[in-house]
């Protein structure tokens, strides 16, 4: 996304072109060890040398981390630390057969455990200039804006989740039996079914209404925020929910909702953090009152 948002024709052509001919995969390297919503506290630098750039740092919770092709990064190239993060920052394309880049051991985690997320090692990385995106000191708003694009798919995803849970434990409640009836005509399941049939269809509009401002053409800051908070509590909400319905089975793992359940809560974390995005809805939410 960074590429599609900020690459010039070439940059495009070399780096999107090859994803279309043959299934690549890219990576986006902001978050490290010591920032990951605090994106200002970013320690990988980029310094200047001739037509090149070196870069030094340690990336973490990088998804697709060993199966890269290539990596947006984004690295501080203003050493003052008092220069504002909007000017501090650069992003750069960088192949990831570079000499001095390393990625680590595949993480272990909780949920999503198919993802490739590992930490990423930049040892003296030279990359060209013309990797650079836009120019020095465009990397923060770069990143920003990409936020914007992916987010409404990464709540598209919570939402997927979210139904899957509600389809799950749909079929259950109209198989299982107790008190001799299914348990989905005791009111206090189906109400449960109810809520989550509820929640579901809210975060699917709200994705869709954030990914119309932007095939609009529209700033979608706030939508893309609400969306992502939205789907990502939705699909925790819902995964809990069809845990419960299921009972003792829900909390074996011969069932499928307690997977659904640790997947869940990274929605609530990557992509920016449910307090991250309160942070952005609240703000844009009162920016529009000041004007």
């Amino acid at each position: 996304m960074p590429v599609i948002i900020a690459g010039n024709d070439a940059q495009q052509k070399k780096y999107l072109g090859r994803m279309t001919e043959e299934p690549l995969m890219c990576a986006y390297c902001v978050t490290e060890p010591g920032a990951g919503s605090d994106v200002a506290g970013i320690m990988t630098r980029a310094v200047r040398k001739g037509d090149d750039y070196v870069i030094n740092g340690q990336k973490m919770w990088i998804t697709n981390g060993g199966k890269a092709n290539w990596y947006f990064l984004l690295a501080r190239t203003e050493a003052d630390p008092k220069c504002p993060a909007s000017k501090a920052f650069t992003g750069f394309i960088v192949d990831a057969d570079t000499p001095g880049v390393q990625p680590g051991r595949k993480e272990l985690n909780m949920g999503q455990r198919c993802s490739d997320t590992r930490g990423i090692t930049f040892e003296n990385v030279v990359v060209p200039k013309e990797n650079v995106l836009i120019g020095e000191g465009a990397g923060f708003k770069i990143a920003m804006g990409a936020f914007d694009k992916t987010r409404p798919p990464v709540a598209a995803g919570a939402t997927g989740l979210a139904q899957r849970a509600l389809d799950e434990a749909t079929k259950y409640a109209l198989e299982r039996k107790t008190f001799g009836r299914l348990i989905a005509e005791h009111q206090a399941v189906s109400f449960i079914l109810a809520e989550m049939a509820m929640k579901v269809e809210l975060a699917r509009l709200a994705y869709q209404r954030s990914a119309w401002e932007v095939d609009l053409g529209h700033r979608n800051t706030y939508y893309a925020s609400i969306a992502k908070a939205f789907a990502g509590d939705i699909a925790n909400q819902c995964a809990s929910d069809a845990v419960q319905i299921f009972g003792g089975n829900g909390f074996n793992s011969e069932y499928p909702v307690e997977k659904l359940m640790r997947d869940a809560k990274n929605y609530q974390i990557y992509e920016g953090t449910a307090q991250i995005q309160r942070l952005i809805i609240s703000r844009e939410h009162l920016g529009k009152y000041k004007q």
